[in-house]
């Protein structure tokens, strides 16, 4: 599963298979395809991503995160942009901030 945030990108999870010495290992990992305009990114480097086509994607869905925060949707949505737009500019004057997910990593 995969969740589209428009203006950022496409966090999904992916399977991938390792093998070992004597067994084949399924792990599940969390993956992220960069879709902020290319304007001013030129020395950004990053690895390609690419979701598989078996990876529903969706999108952002507001509601819940409202329900699940107890802040009105409109706030949820406000703050998701100004992040994004935070991240942007932080990205175009050569910043290099990691973004944290608990739980997930960087």
């Amino acid at each position: 599963q995969g969740v589209l945030i428009t203006g950022l990108g496409t966090f999904a999870v992916v399977q991938e298979q390792f093998r070992g010495t004597e067994e084949v290992y399924v792990v599940r990992r969390p993956v992220f395809q960069l879709d902020i305009d290319a304007l001013g990114l030129q020395d950004l480097v990053f690895p390609a991503v690419v979701i598989p086509g078996n990876v529903k994607i969706k999108p952002l869905n507001y509601k819940w995160l409202s329900r699940a925060t107890f802040l009105p949707r409109h706030v949820v949505e406000q703050c998701v942009r100004e992040t994004i737009r935070l991240y942007s500019f932080q990205l175009k004057n050569g910043k290099r901030l990691a973004f944290v997910f608990k739980d997930i990593g960087v």
